[in-house]
């Protein structure tokens, strides 16, 4: 998948740099009032694209920003809402003693081999 993220990246940068040398020619834009600005067609579209591609690469990067802290904050609901409804932790093995105890009765011993 890596691979033809790059390739695609390689084929569009090959694409602009030959857009680029077939239209690298000097235009005249003319600003606001009597300010006329001259710069060079490839230098003038990629500002452009950039320019106009800002607020999309805002809005998707607030939108993930959001979507990551309301999946941060459902965790931590679901973290806590866990702890409230786990039941309380029982004495490990290792914490009781491992004597039986000692009852006055002796305990019947059953057949094995069956009814009798």
């Amino acid at each position: 998948m890596q691979f033809l993220r790059t390739a695609f990246w390689v084929v569009i940068a090959v694409g602009l740099a030959f857009f680029c040398m077939a239209n690298y020619v000097p235009v005249t834009v003319r600003l606001w009032g009597d300010m006329v600005m001259e710069t060079k067609l490839p230098v003038l579209l990629i500002g452009a694209f950039l320019l106009g591609a800002l607020p999309f690469w805002v809005m998707a990067r607030a939108t993930r920003w959001r979507m990551r802290r309301r999946l941060d904050s459902a965790e931590r609901a679901l973290v806590a809402a866990t702890a409230a409804a786990a039941p309380p932790p029982t004495p490990a093995a290792s914490d009781t003693p491992a004597i039986p105890a000692i009852t006055d009765s002796p305990t019947p011993i059953s057949n094995a081999t069956g009814p009798a």
